[in-house]
């Protein structure tokens, strides 16, 4: 559901420091296809067994080498190596089989989404960054993953929950100031927080120079 083309994304790519980059792209990736199965699949069913393969593959990277895949080679070579296990990567897919069935969507299972999805993708890309304790991981993942449902939601209804929820965490990740080595998921938590700030359709464009600028801001700061 993430639009991994987004100009706020690149350029929060853009705060890495080259060795890391390419570890931090292959999970976002890892993301980015677990969302391509929700999108192109009608069948709860078929949705299951598809990020039931994944889930098994992923695991298997603690074990055996990648089949020919292009995201689990790139998590092979560039995201296990740094400590980051297979079991771990496979924990995202319990976050994205929640919204399998996206008409029973209540507090409880978008909590459980936001977590398995958003905070442990965050979590796992602040090990590979060398965030800080006091980055706001977490609130921030979370906050993301629940800005990102609400933006694909098909109406405004089903968008008032996830948006509201996105906005209260992402209020608290952003009364933190974020370490330099983190700034990189902080400008996607910023990023998400200005999507949900004003009503469905009012959001300025992510290529507006007031968001490019706040975004600057932060990199520079921190908040």
């Amino acid at each position: 559901m993430s639009d991994p083309d987004r100009p706020e994304r690149t350029l929060a790519l853009s705060y890495v420091t080259p060795d890391v980059r390419p570890a931090l792209v292959a999970l976002l990736g890892l993301d980015d296809t677990l969302g391509q199965i929700l999108r192109t699949t009608r069948e709860p069913m078929v949705g299951q067994m598809r990020l039931t393969w994944w889930y098994d593959a992923l695991s298997a990277l603690d074990v055996t080498p990648p089949p020919a895949q292009p995201i689990l080679q790139a998590l092979a070579a560039e995201v296990v190596p740094r400590g980051v296990a297979g079991a771990a990567l496979a924990e995202m897919v319990d976050g994205w089989e929640v919204l399998l069935e996206p008409d029973r969507l209540d507090h409880a299972s978008l909590d459980a989404y936001a977590r398995q999805r958003g905070t442990r993708l965050f979590d796992l890309a602040g090990k590979l960054l060398g965030a800080r304790a006091s980055d706001p991981l977490d609130q921030a993942g979370a906050g993301w993953a629940l800005a990102d449902l609400a933006r694909h939601s098909r109406d405004a209804a089903t968008a008032a929950l996830p948006a509201a929820l996105a906005r209260a965490a992402l209020d608290d990740a952003m009364r933190v100031r974020w370490s330099r080595p983190a700034r990189p998921l902080g400008a996607l938590a910023l990023s998400a927080r200005m999507d949900v700030a004003t009503p469905s359709g009012n959001a300025a464009s992510s290529t507006s120079p007031s968001r490019i600028a706040r975004l600057a801001w932060h990199r520079l700061t921190g908040r």
